[in-house]
């Protein structure tokens, strides 16, 4: 617990301790999220009392993410403050982001934790805070005024799974069969065999071709030892996983992937990870096949499922055409905001 002259003399702020945490904290951080979640972006799904746990004691790669509470005099939270520091590569960055329950705005709160987060990511040694927002309303204003750049324009859309044109999906995958003939798919769920996974890894990096605009970033390294940890943190969420891979059949080369995560908590919702293709195996419609491939594959495996989100830059100009032929509508766009320090 810790007072800082910032804030308010009405709140307090907590640090919570993820080798001893605290159920009635957790239970808090989620409450303020969902709070949040309801009056800014409802279309969005719940957050839990297990996945923010997973973060906190473990994180996504194996990077923990640490969290602060504040707290009103009687004890109910009304903000929450997350940070997540790269260590696998970027390790000039850190990620904020900031929570207030909507009752509690325009107080002077959420600038104070933005504040006491940027002071953690400096006392890290680093000298980048990114975080992102929607992209209307006060958040951007609110970005604005911290001295956040504007980075990167993102959409978030959804696909309704049980409204597919499979006629249309159909044609769309025996056209980009007919350009892939050197190519096999091989489905991989679960955890990746262990003969496999260097060449994944390496497979996997081709996401960094993605755009990232103005984002001062650098690649994301992949290693077995990386995947590793992801599988693990996705069997702590309760999440299967569905990763599809093609394979060039005469050189054995994996030359693209999809990978899909479906919630065992919120089994009727997926949400659609990377989707990548080699460079060099590009202007084969691999991108098109892998991902109707992998809507068959979870219309076998996951029939209860109802939707499927996923993100992309706005610049992402040829994954969004896939993604608008597979029947996918924009949920609303956001800002990824950067900040020098």
């Amino acid at each position: 617990m810790a007072t800082d002259s910032r804030f308010p003399d009405w709140v307090t702020l907590t640090w919570l301790d993820r080798t001893r945490l605290d159920p009635r904290d957790v239970a808090g951080a989620v409450a303020v999220t969902e709070a949040v979640r309801r009056v800014d972006t409802p279309m969005w799904m719940t957050d839990s009392t297990r996945s923010l746990t997973a973060n906190l004691t473990y994180g996504w790669d194996a990077e923990p993410t640490e969290a602060a509470l504040l707290r009103d005099e009687t004890g109910r939270p009304v903000g929450l403050l997350r940070i997540d520091l790269p260590c696998w590569d970027n390790r000039h960055l850190g990620l904020l982001d900031v929570r207030v329950d909507p009752g509690h705005r325009r107080q002077g709160i959420g600038r104070a934790l933005f504040q006491a987060g940027v002071q953690r990511v400096r006392r890290e040694g680093r000298t980048m805070v990114l975080t992102e927002s929607v992209d209307y309303g006060p958040a951007v204003g609110f970005a604005a005024a911290l001295g956040f750049e504007r980075a990167q324009d993102v959409a978030q859309r959804r696909q309704d799974l049980t409204a597919l044109d499979w006629a249309r999906l159909d044609t769309a995958y025996d056209e980009a069969s007919a350009h892939a003939a050197a190519y096999e798919l091989v489905r991989l769920p679960g955890r990746v065999p262990e003969s496999m996974q260097s060449a994944v890894c390496e497979l996997t990096s081709a996401i960094n071709d993605a755009p990232t605009d103005g984002l001062d970033i650098e690649d994301e390294t992949f290693t077995p030892e990386r995947l590793l940890a992801s599988e693990h943190m996705q069997e702590l969420l309760g999440r299967r996983t569905y990763r599809l891979v093609a394979r060039e059949t005469a050189t054995g080369t994996l030359a693209g992937v999809t990978v899909v995560s479906v919630d065992s908590e919120q089994p009727w919702h997926a949400e659609q990870y990377d989707t990548s293709v080699v460079r060099d195996h590009r202007g084969h419609r691999l991108g098109v096949l892998l991902k109707v491939a992998m809507l068959r594959w979870l219309r076998e495996q996951e029939p209860q499922l109802r939707e499927m989100d996923t993100w992309n830059a706005v610049s992402n100009t040829h994954m969004v055409g896939v993604n608008e032929l597979l029947g996918y509508q924009v949920l609303l766009t956001g800002v990824e905001w950067q900040l020098h320090l």
